[in-house]
């Protein structure tokens, strides 16, 4: 039983440092995706490149690839806003922010959670879970008003694009927690994820033929990183580790890939944050921690990013 437990111990870790470094390279590589594609292709053909195997899994395990009967127009809406829309939005942002300050500005993702939970659910938030987004919203807002203007932050488009896919990924997790009851993560990413590659290849091509000889190796790369590892093993490595570890235990990754991306920024790209914002980093991430830490009000929350 001992060497069992150890076992399943390492697999977790395994698990959880698996997303760690998915979650904090997607960033970069979204980056390098734009140095050859729009955003919009860049992020249909990460989906074409996912989606296959995705539908292969769900039905290699015996999940249907449609929700059930009275769900499907939901199953539509995931497509658009929660595919489609916010990683489009992800990666045009990167355009004019820095793969590190676009990770830090996505992990204030729990505030957002809990937020639209509030808003849409009247779920109860604690004393410190306000606490907690009060403090992640002043540390983040200094950290962009003393980026802005720099190579972090050249144009608050990028801030604002983030901050809606994060708004919109809150909101789908919140409407999921209701619609997705009881269907598997397959069925929830399958076909969603195929409808928003042929919707976003479709707007992405009549707006912007791809010529493939001008399409550098590297930004290929980037996005077959972007659909192979983020977007297969990147899903299935966070739902392995759902099923093993508490929530609040799952969601620890939020303070794990911001650190990853920002220290792949500046070793790659020589693009580090100024010593205020790395100091504000700290209390970014302790309120983090708050929003996130399970109470007798409340759940602990978790998304996939």
């Amino acid at each position: 039983m001992k060497g069992f437990s150890r076992s399943g111990s390492l697999v977790t870790a395994a698990l959880f440092l698996a997303v760690s470094v998915t979650w904090g390279t997607t960033w970069m590589a979204m980056k390098i995706a734009l140095t050859s594609f729009t955003p919009v292709l860049a992020t249909g053909l990460r989906f074409l490149l996912a989606s296959p195997v995705l539908i292969g899994l769900a039905r290699a395990g015996g999940h249907p690839l449609l929700f059930p009967a009275g769900k499907r127009l939901f199953q539509f809406g995931l497509a658009l806003f929660y595919f489609s829309l916010p990683f489009s939005l992800m990666i045009y942002a990167e355009e004019t922010v820095s793969s590190g300050m676009a990770s830090l500005l996505f992990a204030v993702m729990p505030v957002a959670v809990l937020s639209v939970s509030w808003l849409l659910t009247r779920q109860g938030v604690s004393r410190l879970q306000l606490f907690g987004t009060v403090i992640v919203m002043m540390a983040l807002g200094t950290i962009i008003i003393r980026e802005s203007g720099t190579a972090e932050i050249q144009s608050w488009t990028g801030v604002v694009a983030i901050l809606l896919a994060v708004g919109c990924h809150a909101v789908m997790y919140v409407l999921c927690k209701k619609h997705c009851s009881g269907i598997s993560v397959l069925t929830s990413n399958a076909l969603p994820c195929l409808g928003a590659a042929f919707i976003l290849l479709i707007l992405g091509l009549i707006r912007t033929p791809v010529h493939l000889v001008q399409v550098d190796p590297r930004a290929m790369a980037a996005v077959i990183y972007l659909g192979v590892v983020a977007g297969i093993l990147g899903i299935m490595a966070y739902f392995q580790l759902q099923k093993r570890v508490s929530p609040f235990r799952a969601s620890m990754v939020y303070f794990i890939f911001p650190l990853i991306a920002l220290s792949l920024d500046d070793m790659l790209n020589g693009q580090a944050i100024s010593p205020l914002s790395a100091l504000m980093v700290l209390p970014f991430l302790a309120g983090i921690f708050l929003v996130l830490r399970p109470t007798r009000e409340t759940g602990a929350l978790s998304n996939e990013a």
